[in-house]
C-alpha cells in the first residue's frame, strides 16, 4: 500500500492573478473546499497516511488550513455552524502533514526532488497535482485505481493518462507504449509538451503519479529540458527505457483547475452533485 503522497505546491498560479497574488492557487475553493483538500482526501482514500507538501514563499495559508484554528472553533462550538468543520477535522485526524520549501521554481521534476527529504527512499510514493481535480468512478478514486495497478507491478512507476485532442499535445507530457492489459500500457516513449506533428500519441499524462524511490537518483542526473526546467517526463523516460514505467487510462473525470475554463467547469460539475443547490 502506498503510504506517502507528495504535493508540489510552490507554483505562482499566474493564470489566476490577481487572485493568487496573496492566496496560494492550491487554496482556491471549488464550492466550499480548497483544491488541495480534494487532493488530500483522494490520497487518504487510496491509503496514504503521510502528506508531504512542497511549498514556497507566501504559502502559509496551506499550513494554517491543515491545523487547528482555536479561535474559530471556539466561536462556533455548539452552534449550528460547527458541522462545517467536520470534513477538515476528519482529514486532520486521518493523516499527518510535513512541509519543505522549494526555493527556486525549476520545474515539476525539481519540485519532486525537493520533496525527497520528506519522502525518504524506502517505498514507492504518490504524487498529486492539486490543480488536476478528479472525481471518482465506480467508488474508487484515480489514485486508488493506480495503487491497485502498482500492487500488481511493484517495481514500476505508474502515471495516469487520458485521451486528449491532438491539438492539445503541447500542453502535456505524452506517452507511447504497448497495451499489456485493459487500460494499462508499458511505456516506451514519453515527450514533454510536443507539437501535434511530433507527438507519439494522444495519450496525455495528468497530475497523478506513483513513483518508485529510484526516481530521486534519476532526477539528480536529469538535465534541464523543455523551458529550461527539470521535467519529470524526462526522468520517467529514463526509467521507461528500463521497462519500469506503466501508464494507466483511469476511470473518472478530470478538470484542469489550473485554467479558468477548467476551474469553472469543475465548480459547475461539483455544484450539480452537491447538496448546496
Amino acid at each position: 500500500m502506498i503510504q506517502k503522497c507528495l504535493f508540489p505546491a510552490a507554483g505562482y498560479g499566474t493564470r489566476f492573478l490577481p487572485a493568487t497574488k496573496a492566496i496560494p492557487k492550491e487554496m482556491l475553493p471549488v464550492l466550499t473546499k480548497p483544491l488541495l483538500q480534494y487532493g488530500v482526501e483522494e490520497a487518504i482514500e487510496a491509503g496514504c497516511e503521510t502528506m508531504a507538501i512542497v511549498t514556497g514563499r507566501g504559502k502559509r495559508a496551506i499550513e494554517d488550513h491543515f491545523d487547528v484554528s482555536y479561535e474559530l472553533e471556539h466561536q462556533i462550538k455548539g452552534t449550528s455552524k460547527e458541522h462545517y468543520l467536520n470534513e477538515i477535522r476528519s482529514v486532520m485526524d486521518n493523516c499527518t502533514f510535513s512541509y519543505t520549501r522549494q526555493i527556486e521554481m525549476k520545474g515539476l521534476g525539481h519540485a519532486i526532488l525537493t520533496g525527497e527529504t520528506l519522502i525518504g527512499h524506502e517505498d514507492s510514493f504518490a504524487v498529486i497535482l492539486a490543480d488536476d481535480l478528479c472525481d471518482n468512478a465506480n467508488g474508487q478514486t484515480v489514485l486508488r485505481q493506480m495503487a491497485n495497478i502498482h500492487k500488481k507491478y511493484p517495481d514500476c512507476c505508474v502515471v495516469a493518462i487520458e485521451e486528449i485532442p491532438m491539438t492539445d499535445t503541447n500542453k502535456y507530457g505524452v506517452i507511447a507504449g504497448n497495451l499489456i492489459e485493459e487500460n494499462v500500457y508499458k511505456v516506451d516513449n514519453m515527450v514533454e509538451k510536443p507539437e501535434s506533428k511530433d507527438a507519439p500519441s494522444n495519450l496525455a499524462i495528468i497530475g497523478r503519479y506513483i513513483l518508485i524511490p529510484q526516481i530521486f537518483d534519476v532526477l539528480r542526473d536529469t538535465k534541464p529540458g523543455k523551458g529550461g526546467e527539470i521535467q519529470i517526463t524526462d526522468a520517467l523516460l529514463t526509467l521507461a527505457k528500463q521497462g519500469k514505467v506503466l501508464a494507466y487510462k483511469f476511470s473518472g473525470v478530470r478538470f484542469d483547475c489550473g485554467s479558468v475554463d477548467g476551474f469553472v467547469e469543475a465548480t459547475n460539475y461539483f455544484y450539480k452533485k452537491s447538496n448546496l443547490k
